[in-house]
């Protein structure tokens, strides 16, 4: 599969470098329009000195976490929300009788490498935020697995989402408010957000487990909801239980749908 998925994407992105030009354009593109979510935190903090409890810094290095993990997503996965239109124009179909998986031929449909612009943005920002954060050394391992964990999430997310328009064809907007709008609200200190929220936010849809619960055992910084700590370290669960719930909303889709006849 991952052999398959690398052919695929490599024919894009070497249809994407024959305009070099355009291509490097869009990339720098995808990285100030990326700045702006950045700029936007430095208002606030230029009004402010602290978010729900949190100082820039450390509001930065979650928005750093869970943006880079949304934008690795976003650049390697997120055609998976193109369904819709496959499935609305019959070209579906082709897909299920190649000898590749639906799930990879989807993923890498018009891949845009372009993106690569956002996934530097936020790997930047994380890497000029953290000298500023006083981490314990013992705590550092805890980065990449939340970023590793972050990933899968919103792949799992994307998943869903790609699985939801097997039933809700013309639905796109609840697609982008699960994906997209996970990536922005998992961007700041969910200590912002009411109580109800975040319980759905930890217990039914983890986005907590992105940067959130694992950002606080990073930061040293008791959780102002009270929610246990072992949860800190549940990311990698909550990832996989996400992973196998997309897993078989995927396969129930591919099961349940019906051609066009196109």
């Amino acid at each position: 599969m991952v052999r398959t998925y690398v052919l695929l994407a490599w024919t894009w992105t070497r249809a994407g470098a024959a305009y070099p030009l355009s291509f490097c354009l869009m990339v720098v593109l995808g990285f100030v329009l990326s700045g702006l979510d950045v700029a936007a935190i430095l208002v606030i903090f230029a009004n402010t000195t602290t978010l729900a409890g949190f100082d820039r810094t450390q509001v930065l290095f979650l928005y750093g976490t869970a943006n880079l993990a949304f934008a690795t997503c976003d650049l390697l996965f997120s055609n998976l929300d193109r369904i819709h239109t496959h499935i609305k124009a019959g070209t579906f179909d082709t897909m299920l009788i190649r000898p590749a998986s639906a799930w990879i031929q989807m993923a890498t449909d018009r891949f845009m490498p372009t993106r690569v612009g956002r996934v530097a943005q936020a790997a930047i920002v994380l890497g000029v935020t953290l000298p500023g954060l006083d981490i314990p050394a013992g705590r550092v391992w805890m980065i990449p697995v939340m970023v590793g964990c972050g990933i899968v999430i919103f792949t799992a997310l994307w998943t869903l989402a790609g699985a939801l328009q097997f039933a809700l064809v013309d639905a796109p907007e609840v697609v982008n408010a699960m994906t997209y709008g996970s990536g922005l609200a998992s961007q700041y200190p969910m200590a912002i957000y009411g109580r109800e929220m975040v319980r759905g936010i930890t217990y039914v849809l983890p986005l907590a487990f992105i940067n959130w619960q694992p950002g606080l055992y990073v930061l040293g910084v008791d959780d102002p909801f009270g929610t246990p700590e072992f949860l800190r370290f549940l990311g990698p669960v909550a990832a996989l239980l996400l992973s196998v719930a997309a897993g078989l909303a995927w396969r129930h889709g591919i099961r349940h749908y019906r051609s066009t006849g196109s």
